[in-house]
């Protein structure tokens, strides 16, 4: 504890007596500080003792001496020694009183009692103060380390919380709370999760402190590279002293370099997957169990989704996902669904690229059928997660569920839905939504509808001169399958008369209409919007 007016009052040595103030003792004291200015405040910077002896000072003048001393008190001075015996025998009456209606403390000092024994004493107990808490700050970081050591994060924060007479929580990349201390903190630092992911997503590498009605809580990013791959926040009832300073910065520092050592090893993982994953993609799953071993066996025991997402054109530079380049938006997805899968406990499989030349940033994933990380990763396309909504361009193609010897198809069919929602304008397709839909959609692009009007042209510029009504007449043709009574009645015309404009159908477009292909493609012209 820091020097306060009552431990020097309490000093043995120094036979202070106090006179006005007596409630406001417990006020910690910065520094004693001797001035006999008539007006010192410009001098103070809050916290000090002053002391004087009153040789410039009207003492006895009642309103200067309000003044003098509410300008003491509005500085922040923390209280006012005064010598006896020195100019007066005793502190006069203006002063005492002047005290004693601000509530501010006055000591009396006795002639003995020299300023500067007060200022060595002021100076011996913030320097002792100093270094219990330094003490006591290598004694947390050798507990803090030695429970990392022996419990991991977990183990960290439940020394910290107690450290700091309040709570502690680590969250993942995007803001979902890992591990709190003690148990009740976790709904608390749940409430967190958007000034984490806000944090998370800025450049900057400062810590943040929010403050409400329960605490004070301060965010501190941790890792070392260009965004935080984790956040540690501290609750307290007020804000933290040096031994408390210490132990925050100490905990910082050891779960920096447990993030960069999970990033080391991450980075290893996403290599065992890329070479599991080519070896499924090759048809050799004996070969691919091999290699997944138990980091990836239970994936490839169950049913389980291949996606493919692909980052916004020009966002080259990989996926890594491991705090490698890519444009964030991949990253974003990978720290989604990685993060969902360790708090379900499940694997997920995650692989980078291939990336063409000057093409878009790609990401192959392996999803435990309805697992958490399937969820995570439509979620995090549609918006839903906390790094970013699919509008930012991310758009994600999925499988249906397969077992492992279908990875090949599976992967085809996820390149499949991926190239349907890219065409359709969406973010997230899955293969089972495009084999229950209708063709025709996947058909509504430019290059198909320019194959319609040039097919169908000819046509409808003789029907434009008004000699006849040739493509509705192929429309109902068609659609009846080329039985003439039934499309003539559509029509409202003579089956000869269709007969007639069929014929002209074929005269004017050079095709003949018993073939089935020709048949084909003009009904799919006819059904393409213009």
């Amino acid at each position: 504890m820091p020097p306060t007016l009552a431990s020097l009052v309490q000093h043995s040595a120094l036979k202070l007596t106090v006179r006005a103030g007596g409630d406001r003792l417990d006020t910690p004291v910065r520094w004693a500080h001797v001035s006999e200015l008539a007006d010192p405040v410009p001098y103070m910077e809050g916290g000090e003792l002053l002391l004087i002896t009153a040789l410039k000072l009207d003492a006895e003048d009642p309103g200067e001496m309000r003044r003098y001393v509410r300008r003491l008190a509005k500085a922040g001075v923390v209280g006012l020694g005064f010598a006896v015996g020195v100019h007066y025998d005793d502190i006069p009456d203006a002063l005492l009183d002047a005290a004693r209606d601000e509530d501010f403390p006055l000591l009396a000092v006795p002639r003995r009692t020299p300023f500067i024994a007060i200022s060595k004493a002021v100076s011996e107990a913030i320097a002792r103060d100093q270094y219990r808490a330094v003490t006591a700050g290598f004694a947390a970081q050798r507990e803090l380390t030695r429970r990392t050591l022996a419990d991991g994060p977990e183990g960290l924060l439940a020394v910290l919380a107690a450290q700091v007479d309040g709570w502690a929580a680590l969250y993942d990349a995007s803001g979902a709370v890992v591990a709190a201390a003690p148990e009740w903190a976790a709904r608390r630092a749940a409430r967190l999760t958007a000034d984490v992911a806000r944090l998370g997503r800025s450049a900057a590498t400062a810590s943040a402190v929010v403050g409400g009605a329960e605490d004070r809580v301060e965010l501190h990013p941790l890792g070392t590279g260009r965004r935080p791959r984790s956040a540690l926040a501290v609750g307290t009832a007020s804000a933290l002293g040096t031994a408390e300073r210490y132990a925050v910065h100490s905990a910082i520092a050891l779960l920096t370099l447990t993030t960069e050592r999970s990033r080391a090893l991450h980075a290893a993982e996403e290599r065992i997957g890329t070479a599991v994953l080519r070896l499924l993609l090759a048809a050799r799953p004996d070969d691919a169990r091999a290699v997944a071993g138990d980091l990836y066996g239970a994936l490839l025991d169950a049913p389980f989704r291949i996606a493919v997402a692909v980052a916004p054109a020009g966002s080259t530079g990989g996926a890594g996902t491991g705090g490698g380049s890519g444009s964030g938006v991949a990253v974003g997805l990978a720290e989604a669904v990685e993060s969902a899968a360790a708090r379900a406990g499940e694997p997920v499989l995650l692989a980078p690229g291939p990336v063409e030349p000057d093409g878009p940033e790609r990401l192959t994933l392996v999803l435990a059928d309805g697992g958490a990380a399937a969820h995570a990763c439509a979620g995090y396309a549609e918006g839903d997660g906390a790094g970013g909504p699919g509008s930012a361009g991310l758009v994600i193609g999925v499988s249906p569920p397969v077992l492992v010897g279908g990875a090949p198809e599976a992967h085809q069919q996820a390149e499949q839905a991926l190239a349907v929602a890219r065409r359709r304008g969406r973010s997230y397709v899955e293969h089972e939504e495009v084999a229950a839909g209708s063709v025709l959609p996947l058909l509504a692009d430019d290059a198909v509808r320019a194959f319609a009007d040039g097919l169908l042209r000819a046509l409808r510029e003789h029907d434009a001169t008004g000699r006849g009504d040739l493509v509705a007449s192929l429309r109902a043709w068609l659609s009846r399958h080329g039985q003439w009574d039934a499309a003539a009645a559509d029509l409202g015309v003579h089956r000869h008369t269709l007969r007639y404009r069929m014929r002209r159908v074929e005269e004017i477009l050079g095709r003949s209409l018993d073939d089935p292909d020709v048949r084909m493609e003009l009904w799919l012209a006819l059904k393409i919007p213009r």
